[in-house]
């Protein structure tokens, strides 16, 4: 008998694999190695990171690209009085410490603004060579970071001048919420800039400078830890196939005081993207570090353990039932039919056929029975009660089992561990949602404050009266700047003087009712597929000319998109969506009646002005977190009244109560696939190839002798089917000795 054919291998199959899914059982549905702080809030201290580290990365590329860029109009237009480009720079874009302009010829400085700049690392190697004109990090003499940006001023007739700005490697201007740090860390663990850290002499009581002096000790543990991971090779260091943040990044655990640990999470300026991996920022090997302590998951009791080892139990015990319904109903009676079948074939008649009960083998072993009875010329009796027994066949038993096994798989699946809307969600997941939508509401408000700076900046190069010029300067400008889909330049009147890229959506004229004339981002299109989003510039010495941009949906989508937000949204003023990080409509309301309120609360001005708001929604059985963040700040874009609102169902994270619900349902979903394979198996190989046989014999005994029998699987019933085949053979063989013995006295009488 082969090892793999035949009755035996799915049910052994079906007895280890109850077994190992009893273990399995017994260790994920107990508390056995469930961690002191959720997996949940480490992961979000980790997304926390990395919205950290592209903020940083985009600042420090912006600051390097506005610098370029600045160079690049100045270099093309009339040579300007330094001190004028100093002011005009830091009139256009107000983030830079210090700024300077040095004749590279004499090595002297023709303006200075703000913070001065050392010139002592300035050599031959930053000037030549191909690094030269690199950004840089110098150390200043009070012993901060500064990053020193480059770029050359270069007119005809003149000697060659050294545009320098400089500024410091701080930590994002982000909200960080209560008690969270963060820190920005340089190759080699050490430590630039931090925020978050109360100073000492604010804080009234020594326990409370002793919980400072921790936090900071564990900062600098933390940083060296993140600094060394943070050299790994982006790609190598993700789990194969995985997605998300293309830098290196993770979570660290430190220690704990007074019931709390520090929880950790960093993330790599450095990127794995091939688009990326020329930034400034990405260059420079720098680690963003996030830090919350968090208080400590209680143990949890030792019901949980039981209820595990219980399902187990019950497991163990439903599958030593099913394996032994399977051998009484089908195993023992199909090796009966094996041994019966063997004998007859071998001519042994003495004795009758074992006929099984019931089933497609009764019906085969009344067929054996039937078939003795020929082999034997009417010598043999019959067994009493042999004949065509009923239609019901081992699908039965199969049914049985397979219900017997549901009756654990659909309650441990479906009502084991289950939630609802009373699961207790970490209160830090509730204001990490704040801050972080805080903080994609800031990318979203600086990246449409950029866009009108940077069109401050090509209106510069316009000349009105040369529409081919202007058009040359819009063409390169579209090329450059990929967030618009088109900009053009209007008169007073509204109409294009000059264009580059996509006809214009909306004329510069049509505003929002509650906008000003003076608006510079605005908002139109309501009714069209996509809402048409348009910064401004006025042309300087052509009063009422305007440079117009049309800032792409699809750029400003891309900045919602963050891992562990959920859905991300922007709304006007209304609660109507004009950005999402998923599928949306235009100006299509917000899913939610609560997520409307929420926003109309957040636009509450209190104190110096809105603020962002968080909070948890029990609707039904399901938990929803949910903030919203209105623009503050400065620039054009503060004052628009967006707001960016996000929220996710609390079951997408990793804390105990859903993720006792996920391995419940997991094992419950592994139960039905055993029930599947094993017994799909049994079907498949013995139930469906017994009941040909059935068919087979019962034809055979009924007197159909020419219908051969070919065995089609190397199991028992191919055994069985061997048999009758030979038991066929000897049938027929006897019929044809019988009609020559009778033929042959008739040939005789005619002789005569």
């Amino acid at each position: 008998m082969p090892l793999l054919g035949g009755i035996r291998p799915p049910i052994a199959l079906l007895c280890l694999l109850i077994l190992a899914l009893a273990g399995l059982t017994a260790k994920v549905l107990g508390p056995a190695g469930e961690p002191v702080v959720p997996k949940a809030v480490l992961s979000s201290q980790q997304h926390f990171a990395q919205d950290g580290a592209i903020a940083l990365r985009a600042s420090i590329d912006e600051r390097v690209t506005d610098l370029n860029r600045t160079a690049t109009a100045l270099n093309a237009g009339e040579p300007a009085d330094p001190e004028r480009v100093l002011s005009d720079l830091s009139r256009t874009y107000q983030k830079w410490t210090g700024t300077t302009v040095l004749d590279l010829e004499s090595g002297k400085v023709l303006a200075a603004r703000g913070e001065t700049i050392p010139l002592a690392w300035l050599d031959k190697d930053v000037l030549t060579g191909e690094n030269a004109l690199t950004p840089r990090m110098v150390r200043l003499k009070t012993g901060d970071v500064r990053l020193m940006t480059m770029a050359l001023l270069d007119w005809k007739d003149r000697p060659q001048q050294l545009l320098i700005a400089s500024n410091s490697l701080s930590v994002p201007a982000i909200n960080l919420g209560p008690f969270r740090s963060m820190a920005v860390v340089a190759r080699g663990g050490e430590v630039l800039a931090t925020a978050g850290f109360e100073r000492a002499e604010a804080l009234n009581s020594d326990a409370e400078r002793s919980e400072l002096s921790f936090l900071q000790k564990q900062m600098t543990r933390l940083s060296d830890q993140a600094a060394k991971e943070s050299e790994q090779d982006p790609v190598s260091a993700r789990e194969p196939g995985s997605r998300g943040y293309p830098g290196v990044s993770g979570t660290l655990l430190g220690n704990s005081y007074n019931g709390r640990i520090a929880t950790a999470g960093y993330a790599s300026l450095a990127s794995a993207d091939p688009e990326q991996r020329q930034s400034v920022g990405a260059g420079l090997g720098l680690t963003v570090v996030a830090m919350l302590p968090v208080v400590q998951e209680q143990a949890v009791g030792q019901e949980r353990e039981l209820y595990g080892l219980v399902a187990a139990g019950v497991l163990v015990v439903f599958g030593l039932v099913a394996a032994a319904l399977l051998w009484m109903a089908v195993q023992r009676p199909l090796l009966g039919l094996f041994l019966e079948s063997r004998r007859l074939a071998r001519g042994d008649l003495t004795r009758p056929v074992a006929v099984p009960r019931w089933g497609e083998t009764a019906r085969v072993g009344g067929a054996l029975e039937r078939l003795r009875v020929q082999l034997s010329d009417g010598k043999a009796e019959p067994a009493p009660g042999v004949g065509r027994r009923g239609r019901l066949g081992l699908r039965v038993p199969l049914a049985l089992t397979a219900a017997l096994l549901l009756l654990w798989c659909v309650p441990v699946g479906l009502l084991l561990n289950r939630t609802d809307a009373s699961v207790s969600v970490p209160s830090t997941m509730v204001n990490d949602q704040r801050d972080r939508t805080d903080l994609v509401a800031d990318r979203v408000r600086r990246a449409l404050n950029e866009a009108q700076a940077d069109l401050v900046s090509i209106s510069r190069l316009i000349d009105a009266d040369d529409p081919d010029a202007t058009t040359g300067v819009l063409d390169d400008a579209l090329r450059k700047h990929t967030r618009y889909g088109s900009v053009y330049v209007v008169d007073e009147d509204g109409e294009v003087v000059a264009r580059a890229g996509a006809e214009p959506a909306s004329a510069w004229s049509e505003e929002e009712e509650d906008e000003g004339d003076d608006s510079l981002v605005r908002v139109s299109g309501e009714g069209g597929k996509k809402p048409v989003i348009q910064a401004g510039a006025a042309v300087p010495d052509h009063k009422g000319m305007t440079l117009v941009g049309e800032v792409r949906v699809e750029f400003l989508n891309s900045l919602l998109n963050r891992p562990g937000l959920g859905e991300v949204r922007v709304v006007d003023t209304k609660a109507r969506t004009l950005a999402a990080s998923d599928g949306f409509l235009a100006f299509e309301s917000l899913p939610r009646e609560s997520l409307t309120d929420l926003v109309r609360a957040g636009g509450v001005r209190v104190g110096a002005g809105p603020v962002e708001n968080g909070l948890l929604i029990r609707e039904g059985r399901s938990v929803t977190v949910a903030a919203a963040a209105p623009f503050s700040g400065g620039g054009v874009a503060a004052d628009i009244g967006w707001t960016v609102v996000s929220w996710q169902n609390a079951k997408h994270f990793e804390i105990a109560p859903y993720e006792r619900e996920d391995r419940s349902v997991l094992a419950g979903m592994l139960g039905l696939a055993l029930i599947v394979v094993c017994l799909g198996w049994i079907h498949l190989v013995v139930v469906r190839p017994l009941r040909a046989l059935a068919s087979s014999a019962e034809k055979l005994a009924d007197g159909d002798l020419k219908t051969v029998l070919y065995p089609r699987y190397h199991d028992e019933v191919g055994a069985v089917v061997r048999s009758l085949e030979l038991v066929r053979q000897q049938l027929q063989a006897r019929r044809q000795n019988q009609a020559r013995r009778s033929a042959e006295p008739r040939l005789g009488a005619g002789g005569r």
